[in-house]
């Protein structure tokens, strides 16, 4: 699980109850009119955007926020490594008994493998790459489309609000109470907004961004296993891929054997 985007969320929101809470009455933030217009508008206004299997594919695609934890490019580094070492010794049908975790990895070895040529595995992996991260694009458009839909409704519950307030001018203490209701709309979609559905993109966001960097990885490592490339020439080639911290101190350990056979 992913701690920082659940704590992220909760904190937010906690912030703000909190805030409400330690300043007068909590139930002077409640109100269902407001609710109705900011949520049920936020959402029959998004479904004008996108199609309605889009929408609903978007909360599944939003899982891989709190509950998706991809593998590292140092761990696919090293098993692409210990594959390429098996293909130097028995050949590529070496391969066959190699135990693989990732789907889309094992996908690529399996089509090597079964002795398709480099262009046909590549055109392959390639489209399910694009498959996969325009599915992922599509749910951040949705939540992006809601963090615009929530304040955009929001305004409007206050406008409406307003209207309603200054049309019934005859009692003017009833004017402090119906102005507060009519913030609430605008309150309740800030806050829906930039606590809930725009962190979300920004967060689906930088996942997509970490499965396409995997995948290119893997399409890299699997055509360069297909043509036999020497494992430490791989190696390099699959560097390229780790952050720069990580990518120093796997430079380090490489050089600190060498200077050691240096000194002696």
């Amino acid at each position: 699980m992913d701690i920082a985007t659940l704590l992220g969320m909760l904190g937010a929101l906690g912030v703000i109850l909190a805030a409400i809470f330690f300043g007068g009455s909590a139930s002077s933030f409640i109100d269902v009119a407001s609710c109705l217009i900011v949520v049920g508008g936020g959402m029959f206004a998004n479904l004008m955007k996108f199609p309605l299997s889009q929408t609903l594919g978007a909360f599944k695609v939003a899982t891989r926020a709190f509950v998706h934890k991809p593998t590292s490019p140092s761990e696919l580094i090293s098993q692409c490594l210990e594959m390429s070492k098996v293909v130097r010794q028995d050949g590529l049908l070496g391969l066959e008994e190699f135990e693989i975790d990732n789907e889309f990895m094992k996908k690529g070895i399996n089509l090597t493998v079964d002795g398709h040529d480099p262009e046909f595995v590549a055109r392959v992996l390639n489209n399910e790459i694009n498959q996969t991260i325009e599915h992922h694009e599509q749910g951040e458009d949705v939540f992006r489309g809601f963090g615009e839909s929530f304040p955009a409704m929001g305004m409007i519950g206050t406008l409406v609000g307003l209207v309603q307030m200054m049309s019934n001018m005859s009692d003017p203490k009833a004017i402090g109470p119906a102005m507060a209701v009519a913030l609430l709309t605008t309150l309740y979609g800030a806050v829906l907004a930039n606590a809930v559905a725009l962190p979300m993109a920004e967060k689906l966001a930088f996942r997509t961004a970490e499965e396409r960097r995997n995948r290119s990885l893997i399409l890299d490592a699997v055509a360069a296993i297909q043509e036999g490339i020497n494992p430490r020439q791989l190696e390099s080639l699959l560097a390229t891929y780790m952050p720069g911290a990580d990518r120093e101190a796997a430079s380090a350990q490489d050089a600190a054997p060498e200077e050691v056979a240096d000194a002696a």
